[in-house]
């Protein structure tokens, strides 16, 4: 037998041996945090789709917020107002969101066709759109930059646990507290 078609037999048999993939296993939803009293949060997300290999640097006033890989997403806490966000490749793209206190809003970027390379394109989205996205990952801190907001995985940890401790039930054995 010659050694291609060992190669193929061999391939053939793994392909009908092999474990099911990470992709069959169960989803869990993707829990994010409330903004903290007096923010607000904007969720990036960036599909997996069309120029993976490409990511949009969301930047605010010149500086790098963070990366947006291909099927990733972060979560920035910023001030209410006004905020601009560029992503550039060969093109740039501007999103301009007015973010209000106590909200979360959710900006997605996609890379479209270009002349040489994709396209960036930063648009606002749903809740809908970013949780029909299930499989995203949240962004590593490397990815992230110098630019205020971005929770890297840490804070983020840190404030669902805190979320999570301030929902948690009273002690029925602690003493009631009247208020005076």
């Amino acid at each position: 037998m010659s050694p291609i078609k060992i190669v193929l037999a061999a391939s053939a048999m793994l392909a009908f041996c092999a474990p099911a993939y990470a992709a069959d296993a169960p989803v869990t939803p993707i829990v994010l945090p409330k903004p903290p009293a007096g923010k607000g949060q904007i969720v990036f997300f960036r599909p997996g789709a069309m120029g993976f290999a490409l990511g949009c640097s969301v930047n605010e006033n010149g500086q790098k917020v963070s990366s947006l890989g291909s099927g990733k997403y972060f979560v920035m806490v910023t001030t209410p107002g006004r905020h601009e966000f560029t992503v550039k490749s060969e093109a740039k793209d501007t999103l301009a969101l007015e973010v209000e206190s106590d909200e979360t809003q959710f900006a997605s970027c996609k890379i479209k066709m270009g002349i040489m390379v994709g396209r960036p394109d930063l648009r606002p989205a749903t809740e809908e759109e970013f949780r029909k996205n299930a499989k995203l990952k949240l962004v590593d801190a490397d990815d992230m930059g110098p630019g205020p907001g971005a929770l890297r995985p840490d804070e983020l940890k840190a404030a669902l646990a805190g979320a999570a401790a301030s929902a948690a039930p009273a002690d029925p054995a602690a003493p009631a507290v009247a208020n005076q």
